[in-house]
């Protein structure tokens, strides 16, 4: 096997690691979001939404970018045989992130009122935000120690952290919700506020579970460090390099690698930020109960996106390995590496983001009611239109990805800023002269997505040549998905005409879908049997598609 192959079919085996571990991740997060949802209702969804609004813009800003640019780093030094300077990034990364991560917590606590009072205009969401802020701090760490094993190569101690840290999250969560809950019913008959207070505490028992799971996550982390920590010692020892980097140099490029990624991540993500304020400000002035709008955000943010965020977050996970296996390409000037990586990791998301995307858009209704015992129309209405953003969202994290990884860290900043200017004036168009309330945002957020693919592909193909088999990434899963959706949405209704019951007509659609698209992409030749060797268990499966004589 050639370098090119092993690099590729190690890093395809790597971002299958971490997205099973994502894949796991998000769905023990849908899972307790169903108990969570009927313990605090909509309008408790609506103030855990906007105090995790709050949470996640500052954590991009103080230390979501810390992982990305640690593993970057520390490839590029193993890369280059300089094991005692990968420690010095490894240390260096550790004071800085114990500096934002703590300057964060400490904004996030004693400025919660102006943040969810003042700007938001949810002053509830207080009691939720205070209690995550002191997560801000541990995420921090918890991002080095991840960063630096994902640029020695392994996403191992990462997965695993992540689904330990969901797990956990998802019992104190719901556990904390129902003891807040009643708490905040005692505080509500006080101050004549009981739903009010209700929701609010409840939802802080939801964010409690994620300080809990941070919390966990650190103590793992830590462990895997220490006992990895003799190996990589005898590492340095048998350093040889003669480049010494010193603490400040590392500072200095650690800062300069995470500022652009930062900007981009933050623009990327600050239009949760900006839909809320905009959608809530024009709703009210167009004469919607408030009310109203709590429920329709707290779909929004506490459903809608919570489903999506599923499928998107395979390409995350891919984007995450790419970025360390292209740094080791890139700095060995390794072309032919470069682009076979870049084109595996397109394929393997549009593997799964177009069957996702038809399996949420013909299944919308049964799935909201059967998660989330939610049948308003409205809801399946915004998951109808908004699962093309699965692709978009998936293809834009992905490139977003790969262009940092190249070092062409202020392309994703400028296609952001972009996006974002469009995206704004989209929302306002469909919100001011089409009165689409909460489908505005929907609509726009996929506008988002779809002009970041577009402004990202350019440069990404002309900085790299990479070309993708458009048969192979693009039509085959589209086809398949679309024959799927179509199987899939007979065999529903068939389903509910003979037992009448929703909860068994969703799952066994569901079973239905995953067998007729794995069929169709192995009939279709969109899968083959290189692409499964490269996956863990990928023996197994191709087992069973030959004595199925659906493989050759």
């Amino acid at each position: 096997m050639s370098n090119a192959a092993k690099s590729d079919h190690n890093f395809i085996l790597q971002g299958s690691i971490l997205a099973i571990a994502q894949i796991v991740s998000k769905i023990v997060g849908l899972l307790y979001r169903i108990p969570l949802t009927a313990i605090i209702g909509k309008r408790g969804n609506d103030y855990y939404g906007t105090a995790f609004e709050v949470y996640n813009i500052i954590l991009i800003i103080s230390s979501f970018s810390i992982p990305l640019a640690v593993s970057k780093l520390v490839a590029a030094r193993i890369a280059n045989g300089e094991a005692r300077n990968a420690k010095k990034v490894l240390v260096g990364s550790l004071l800085f992130a114990s500096a934002t991560g703590g300057v964060a917590a400490f904004v996030v606590y004693f400025f919660a009122d102006f943040f969810t009072g003042t700007l938001l205009k949810t002053p509830y969401s207080i009691v939720a935000l205070k209690v995550l802020a002191p997560t801000l701090f541990i995420v921090a760490i918890v991002g080095v120690l991840r960063g630096f094993f994902q640029g020695l190569n392994t996403t191992m101690p990462s997965a695993i952290s992540q689904v330990a840290e969901q797990i956990v999250n998802a019992v104190v969560s719901v556990v904390a919700a129902i003891a807040l809950v009643g708490y905040g019913i005692k505080v509500g008959g006080v101050l004549n506020d009981v739903e009010g207070y209700k929701a609010a505490y409840g939802a802080a028992g939801g964010t409690l579970g994620t300080l809990s799971g941070a919390v966990v996550a650190l103590l793992f982390m830590l462990l895997v460090y220490f006992r990895f920590r003799k190996r990589f010692l005898r590492k340095i020892k048998r350093d040889r390099s003669n480049h010494d980097e010193a603490y400040s140099s590392i500072i200095k490029i650690l800062v300069l690698t995470i500022v652009p990624v930062l900007l981009s991540t933050t623009l990327f993500n600050i239009s949760a930020i900006i839909d809320q304020g905009i959608f809530k400000n024009i709703a009210v002035a167009q004469g919607y109960s408030p009310e109203q709008i709590s429920e329709w955000w707290g779909v929004f943010s506490g459903q809608y996106k919570v489903l999506i965020n599923v499928p998107i977050s395979i390409s995350s996970s891919i984007a995450a390995s790419a970025v360390p296996a292209l740094t080791m390409a890139y700095e060995r000037k390794d072309r032919k590496t470069l682009r076979s990586q870049i084109h595996s990791s397109n394929r393997f998301i549009m593997i799964f983001a177009f069957p996702c995307t038809a399996g949420l858009m013909v299944l919308a209704g049964p799935i909201m009611e059967l998660l989330f015992a939610d049948a308003d129309p409205t809801s399946a209405h915004m998951l109808i239109i908004g699962s093309f953003a699965v692709i978009f969202y998936s293809i834009s994290s992905l490139s977003n990805g790969l262009l940092q990884g190249i070092n062409k860290l202020r392309v994703p900043v400028i296609n952001a800023i972009i996006a974002l200017v469009l995206h704004v004036i989209v929302l306002l168009v469909l919100m001011e002269f089409f009165y689409l309330n909460i489908h505005a945002v929907v609509i726009a957020n996929t506008v988002y997505a779809a002009l970041m693919c577009l402004l990202n592909a350019v440069p990404l193909r002309k900085s790299t040549h990479a070309r993708q088999n458009i048969k192979t990434t693009y039509f085959i899963p589209a086809m398949a998905s679309v024959i799927m959706g179509v199987v899939v949405y007979g065999a529903y209704n068939l389903l509910m005409l003979a037992f009448g019951n929703n909860i068994v007509a969703c799952l066994v659609s569901i079973i239905i879908a995953v067998i007729v698209y794995g069929v169709l992409m192995l009939l279709m030749k969109g899968v083959t049997r290189h692409d499964l060797e490269r996956i863990p268990k990928g023996d197994l499966i191709i087992n069973v598609a030959e004595k199925l004589h659906l493989l050759r």
